[in-house]
């Protein structure tokens, strides 16, 4: 296989399973953590006007989901493209910084959660997938 086609394909791989991972530690979450007594959560609006009902407890698996979510699939992309892994893995990082980016201006979350999120959910854990492969190999 042509290497571009496949180092595309990897990233796309790498976003999609990374993607699927985010959101399966975000729809669990709430079955462990409950969310505060009356805060709407399935909607962007509910979550908008109950996200000053959150506790820190509350932000442990949007945490956890950034995290792991960006962590998986900068492995996945890593693991799969032909050179430049780091590279490859910091990419994934790179877009689901953007992501993560675009979600702290939507939502009014407190701003020890978007300096801990953004400095410390996306870059460092796609930087630390990327060496695990490289080590691996």
């Amino acid at each position: 296989m042509n290497p571009y086609v496949r180092n595309t394909l990897s990233v796309i791989a790498g976003l999609f399973i990374g993607s699927v991972v985010n959101m399966g530690l975000i729809t669990i979450s709430g079955s462990i953590i409950p969310p505060p007594e009356g805060a709407d959560v399935t909607t962007m609006e509910g979550l908008k006007a109950s996200i000053h009902l959150f506790q820190p407890k509350h932000f442990i698996f949007p945490f956890l989901a950034h995290a792991l979510g960006t962590f998986v699939g900068a492995i996945v992309t890593a693991f799969l493209v032909t050179n430049h892994k780091l590279k490859f893995a910091l990419v994934i990082g790179a877009f689901f910084l953007a992501g993560g980016t675009a979600n702290v201006l939507m939502l009014p979350s407190p701003a020890w959660f978007n300096v801990l999120d953004l400095v410390g959910a996306y870059i460092p854990t796609s930087y630390l997938a990327g060496i695990l492969i490289i080590k691996k190999k």
